[in-house]
């Protein structure tokens, strides 16, 4: 199983309210958290159980995953970036 891990120069600890969300339970992630995590509105994450503790990961996105997001209404036309300045072979 892959576990991506971010290491923290600055290390946040906050507690979260577990509530009643239909049948199940769900805590509220931090803003901090999920900034530093790149979550938003409908992303999705792993969670599983290691040595007592739960542990929450954010799900790597695929190339595919991404791609099938593009449609007319988010693509740009190419970028020009000049005159190329090294070894580049357009």
């Amino acid at each position: 199983m892959y576990i991506h891990s971010i290491y923290f120069t600055q290390r946040y600890k906050m507690q979260a309210v577990v509530q009643k969300w239909g049948n199940s339970l769900g805590i509220r992630i931090p803003s901090a958290y999920a900034q530093d995590f790149n979550l938003r509105n409908g992303s999705t994450v792993e969670i599983l159980q290691d040595q007592g503790k739960i542990v929450i990961c954010p799900k790597k996105q695929s190339l595919d995953d991404l791609v099938s997001r593009i449609t007319d209404a988010n693509r740009h036309e190419e970028t020009d970036t000049g005159f190329s300045m090294g070894n580049e072979a357009w």
